[in-house]
């Protein structure tokens, strides 16, 4: 995905999985979410004009999932 600031590219990323191309995951395997994980998405949801991303975070035992929305 291409970040643009007025018309101009400005970064490339890309997302971990595009689901129908409607909903962005992003697959993290870290002790704990934090501020920095989260802070990125408005900018991804912003910059592809898609609506909603999972951060889906897999440290043991149990998957932790944020819905992020950007309406």
């Amino acid at each position: 995905m291409s970040r643009h600031s007025d018309g101009v590219i400005v970064g490339d990323d890309a997302a971990d999985m595009l689901v129908e191309e409607r909903v962005l995951i992003e697959l993290k395997a870290v002790r704990a979410l934090d501020s920095v994980h989260l802070a990125q998405w408005p900018n991804y949801l912003k910059a592809t004009g898609l609506r909603i991303c999972r951060l889906m975070n897999f440290p043991r035992p149990r998957v932790e999932v944020r819905r992020i929305r950007n309406d």
